[in-house]
């Protein structure tokens, strides 16, 4: 029987030796009690990262019993977190046929979104059984030279990050390029990934940012977001689309802060436009009109006071 298994499921690095499950049914409560305990499992381990293990405090020694509510209490709820976070890893993993462990090991939580780890992602394209194993064509394409990006800086005055045009002396540096490629199991077909240089990661301010490690593993870095947009063209389902920690950490968010008096000027402003007793010289215009008409009318428009009278006694007004 475990032959049989080995032939129809290919042998990977991550992928499960059976058919997985394509999820879980969370409002099945036999399920949803069995997958609590398995993830109970997981968040008492050692081998998980910490994200998926409880922080549990210890009750000091002559607590009141007011302190050991409190530290229980927090105890719980820190121990429903673990058990929340090993559930939607539990899932993942069902949905993308990999092991639960290694999904833990290789899904980080990167500025609050979970990331995977480009290494996963390589082994689960190579060891999912529908491409060949991914490969990676390098070109040097010459000396960079000047290259200008656009930086955000803060400025004191505005307290606020303006966009500044900076300019990167790149004489010493080789504009390299990598391109991802496969092909599908039984195609010829080749499949590419769109290219990525050292100059689009300059211009993409990922070569600029600090700590980068553009400037210290540039081939690594290459082959990382090469193989991500690859995955992201032809097998987003593997990604389940979420961003690789690399690019996570290559996100550079720009901040801004509310002024708050333009808000209130425009409030103002639309106010008086709106206002009706702005509105009553309106028909001042009609005034200038002939006095051929009747009587009446004018008087109606220009002076509205007098002008009540005189419609009384035609109807009584309401």
């Amino acid at each position: 029987m475990s032959n049989e298994i080995q032939k129809i499921n290919p042998v990977g690095v991550v992928t499960t030796t059976a058919p997985a499950m394509v999820g879980f049914n969370f409002f099945d409560p036999v399920q949803f009690e069995t997958m609590q305990r398995v993830c109970k499992m997981f968040a008492s381990s050692d081998l998980v990262p910490d994200t998926y293990k409880p922080k549990v405090k210890q009750i000091p020694n002559g607590a009141n019993p007011e302190m050991v509510a409190a530290i229980q209490a927090e105890n719980k709820a820190a121990m429903d977190k673990a058990v929340a976070n090993c559930m939607i890893a539990l899932e993942v993993s069902m949905r993308i046929g990999a092991l639960p462990l290694m999904v833990m090991q290789n899904m980080a939580v990167i500025y609050g979104r979970p990331s995977w780890s480009s290494k996963f992602l390589i082994a689960t394209v190579n060891s999912c059984g529908r491409f060949e194993p991914l490969q990676f064509r390098f070109t040097d394409k010459g000396n960079i030279g000047k290259v200008e990006y656009t930086d955000y800086v803060w400025n004191d005055h505005t307290r606020r990050k303006e966009a500044v045009t900076k300019t990167l002396d790149g004489t010493n540096i080789r504009n390299l390029e990598c391109v991802a490629y496969t092909t599908k199991k039984g195609s010829k077909d080749v499949l590419e990934s769109a290219p990525v240089s050292i100059h689009l990661a300059i211009e993409e301010r990922w070569f600029t940012k600090d700590g980068s490690k553009w400037r210290t593993m540039p081939r690594q870095m290459l082959m990382y977001r090469a193989a991500s947009m690859w995955t992201n063209a032809y097998a987003p389902e593997l990604s389940m689309g979420m961003l690789t920690i690399e690019e996570q950490q290559d996100i550079v968010d720009v901040e801004f802060e509310e002024i708050p008096n333009a808000p209130a000027a425009t409030a103002n402003n639309t106010a008086s436009t709106i206002s009706m007793d702005d509105a009553k010289p309106a028909p001042a215009p009609a005034s200038p009109e002939p006095a051929n008409q009747e009587a009446a009318a004018p008087e109606a428009k220009a002076e509205p006071a007098p002008a009540a009278p005189e419609s009384t006694t035609e109807m009584p007004g309401f």
